[in-house]
């Protein structure tokens, strides 16, 4: 037998569709007998529909088969699509296209990831993002310190798709499209200072990134987490979640980049603000 009660829980994720057949009979249930409620939040999630919006059936021959899909493009592209679709008071219309342009997602962080392997940016223990002293270096721990206090409060309301797009954003439009193209120069230019700090901060951020990644693609970001650091104890799963403090952010350093970078004709219509 337990040793203590099994409730009540945190929370209870569910459809719309069964809150009179489950939920509330869950509810009068754990009253009668227990003399506590279930859970305390219950959480509604939107119901799977074709890409039209209509519900799937056999007879309409509209059914997308998950773990075909999953076969296709793999757990973690599926996994992210659907929290990305997550919006409250809006029901998913799946699309396959939708589930490809996430596995591609995920190509484009392997890439990155094995980008930083071959310019020997690996984590260091002593590194501390709040003394960088290269610009883009500064301006990148800023952003990463940004996205991760998005990300978390998205969680923390239950918006699943502002967290996962906050975090897609992050990874591909900032660290990839722009920090990592900046600092190619510098990764293969000769050895110095610059050159390890740069290093440095490119394994860190991506470090940050594949936490507040793993929620939404934990399969990728288990794996890429072991191989950037083979020596370290433990798994992502178990490590702590990324809380960065909003000190290490520099203004300065994002507003002297975006503007330098904004007065170049070819990157002002696209340098992030």
């Amino acid at each position: 037998m337990r040793s203590r009660p099994t409730i009540p829980n945190s929370d209870l994720i569910t459809g719309f569709d069964i809150i009179f057949f489950w939920v509330a009979r869950m509810v009068m249930l754990g009253l009668h007998f227990m003399g506590d409620v279930p859970f305390r939040t219950v959480y509604i999630h939107a119901l799977v529909r074709d890409e039209t919006g209509q519900k799937m059936s056999k007879s309409k021959g509209n059914v997308i088969d998950p773990l075909a899909l999953i076969d296709k493009y793999g757990a973690d592209a599926l996994r992210f699509t659907l929290a990305a679709m997550e919006a409250q008071g809006r029901d998913i219309k799946l699309a396959e296209s939708r589930v490809a342009g996430y596995r591609n997602f995920a190509t484009k962080l392997w890439n990155a990831a094995r980008f930083c392997e071959a310019n020997g940016c690996e984590p260091d223990a002593g590194f501390d993002p709040a003394r960088c002293e290269g610009q883009i270096n500064r301006w990148i721990v800023g952003e990463a310190a940004r996205a991760a206090r998005e990300v978390t409060a998205a969680l923390d309301a239950y918006r699943f798709d502002a967290a996962a797009g906050a975090v897609y954003h992050f990874t591909w439009d900032v660290f990839c499209d722009w920090y990592l193209e900046f600092s190619k120069p510098t990764l293969s230019g000769p050895d110095g200072p610059g050159k390890d700090e740069t290093r440095a901060t490119a394994a860190w951020v991506l470090d940050t990134i594949l936490g507040l990644l793993h929620p939404f693609m934990p399969f990728v970001s288990e794996e890429l987490w072991g191989r950037i650091d083979e020596g370290r104890a433990g798994t992502l799963i178990t490590a702590p979640w990324p809380v960065l403090d909003e000190s290490i952010g520099d203004s300065d350093a994002a507003q002297e980049w975006t503007g330098w970078c904004g007065s170049s004709p070819r990157c002002a219509p696209c340098v992030p603000r």
